[in-house]
């Protein structure tokens, strides 16, 4: 492998999809509600994908120098424990990821906000830089949340509520309650996700003591958990589409429910860690196709 290619797989380009999901869900009902506007779609897009980046780049780092990332774990091999890149050159590339991600979110504020509305400028802002921090705090620094069963909190926090609400107030300047059962179901979705991964990881985790949900909770009881989550957002899905039905594309999204309910099920049957891995793909985009529906859903 060469060095541009584990450059590539450390960004983990296969997670880009999943954290665009809600700024999709909020650009399509902005859309439906007469407040869309390219400019800030896109730009949205751009800093959701940087702060993604960000993550995966620090989570190698976090666990790479943690010694987390080692022979015993499942999956693809990070860019670290390669040895192909060194903490310190990871290092500097988090730096650099950093102020794109900083350029970026002050363009997305600026662009939908200009001049005016200060204080939803300023509160954007601060909310741009607590994503910057839990990006990087999940798995690196002594106190990271990651390493202490917290990250499934803050994934629902930024991959649903502030994706879905955060970005619906870019484009209308105000909350709106249809965007809240949306919100939640991405939100549980996405730490489907990180549920997934950890499971996948539980022994090489246990062994590090990165102690995850999953850790805590042991393989049972994390399998039931990953069944409220999965299922939980089935739920509120449907649920969102019965309160707003308007027309029956309202119903697309009712296609994804068969790859999810196929997901569930071989989680169900699973007893080898390993052969979770796949999973996490399938889920992922399931998350992201589901977002799609859903949004075109009500613009059609």
């Amino acid at each position: 492998m060469t060095k541009f290619s584990t450059w590539i797989s450390a960004m983990r380009l296969r997670t880009l999809p999943l954290s665009v999901s809600g700024i999709i869900v909020a650009g399509c009902l902005a859309a439906y509600n007469g407040f869309f506007n390219p400019l800030i779609f896109i730009l949205a897009i751009l800093t959701t994908l940087s702060l993604q980046i960000l993550s995966n780049l620090a989570n190698d780092y976090g666990d790479g120098t943690k010694g987390t990332d080692n022979d015993d774990r499942i999956g693809p091999m990070r860019a670290i424990q390669s040895g192909e890149i060194s903490a310190s050159e990871m290092l500097n590339a988090i730096k650099l990821n950093i102020l794109i991600t900083i350029v970026l979110a002050v363009l997305l504020i600026f662009s939908a906000f200009g001049s005016k509305n200060f204080l939803l400028s300023l509160l954007f802002f601060v909310l741009g830089l607590a994503s910057v921090v839990a990006a990087i705090k999940y798995t690196v620094g002594h106190s990271a949340y990651g390493y202490r069963g917290l990250g499934d909190i803050f994934v629902f926090l930024f991959f649903g509520l502030v994706s879905v609400i955060g970005c619906y107030v870019l484009f209308a300047k105000q909350v709106d309650h249809v965007t809240i059962l949306p919100a939640c179901a991405i939100g549980l979705l996405s730490a489907g996700v990180l549920n997934l991964n950890n499971m996948r990881d539980i022994a090489s985790d246990t062994k590090s003591n990165k102690n995850t949900l999953v850790v805590k909770l042991g393989a049972a009881k994390a399998k039931l958990y990953h069944y409220v989550l999965v299922g939980g957002a089935m739920f509120l899905t449907a649920l969102f589409a019965v309160l707003y039905y308007t027309s029956p594309f309202n119903l697309l999204f009712l296609i994804i429910f068969v790859p999810l309910t196929k997901h569930l099920v071989t989680v169900y049957k699973n007893d080898n860690p390993k052969d979770l891995d796949p999973e996490l793909k399938k889920l992922a985009l399931s998350t992201f196709f589901l977002s799609v529906l859903l949004g075109i859903g009500y613009i059609l």
